[in-house]
């Protein structure tokens, strides 16, 4: 004998209505006016099937809203942090320009003074710098003032003296100033070995220096004119 107390006849619009809820679910259309438009309440065993169907597409708009309102958070707080970025590597190079000005204090003459610590990153910054500049401004010499340097060892002399080098190679003429008494100590002590590097007492000894260097060169034979008139400087 067929039991058929629990056969529950469905019309076929229920069935598809059903479907069209299923494929709307699949594709992440969920929005709930739209399913109990398709999703009819009966009270039959069917209808429950119905209701646990609503129960889920509602749920899972739910969730799907949740997570949306999680990436936007996530997405403004990387724009956010981006922006941070971006302000700190513009306050770096601002403070790489503040901590390594190369000057024209003259005409055909540049100067660029040090402060603080010299270490192997930052001579690298400073003769990439001054290297740049001799080449744009046409420079003929460069004066490296060393008055707020404190500490030299071994390495930074090293670091002064390639630098020199370096300019030389451009055909600018290099001069080191500010050299303190101690750090004068040091250098002897330590027997840096400064042949080729031509050492001023002052900023102003340099220029002076430098003046009269360029003056030899433009009364030299063949020398090139210089870019302005030259004064001497008080």
């Amino acid at each position: 004998m067929n039991d058929t107390s629990s056969i529950v006849h469905v019309d076929a619009s229920r069935l598809s209505s059903l479907l069209d809820v299923l494929s709307m679910i699949a594709v992440g259309e969920l929005e709930m006016d739209a399913i109990d438009d398709k999703l009819a309440r009966h009270d039959d065993a069917f209808g429950e099937v119905e209701t646990m169907l609503r129960t889920l597409a509602a749920d899972l708009g739910e969730v799907l809203r949740a997570n949306e309102q999680y990436t936007e958070q996530i997405e403004q707080t990387a724009r956010e942090l981006q922006a941070k970025l971006d302000t700190i590597e513009r306050q770096q190079i601002a403070i790489a320009d503040l901590s390594t000005p190369v000057l024209e204090v003259w005409t055909d003459i540049l100067a660029l003074p040090i402060v603080g610590i010299v270490d192997t990153q930052r001579s690298v910054e400073m003769t990439e710098r001054l290297l740049q500049s001799i080449v744009e401004r046409q420079a003929r010499c460069a004066i490296i003032d060393i008055t707020g340097v404190d500490v030299v060892d071994t390495a930074t002399a090293d670091h002064f003296v390639k630098m020199v080098r370096a300019a030389a190679m451009l055909g600018a003429h290099c001069v080191v100033c500010g050299i303190s008494p101690d750090v004068a100590q040091t250098l002897a002590r330590i027997d840096v070995e400064l042949t080729g590097v031509t050492t001023m007492r002052s900023l102003k000894d340099a220029l002076h220096h430098c003046l009269a260097h360029i003056h030899a060169l433009d009364h030299a034979p063949g020398s090139r004119p210089a870019r302005g008139p030259e004064k001497t400087p008080t």
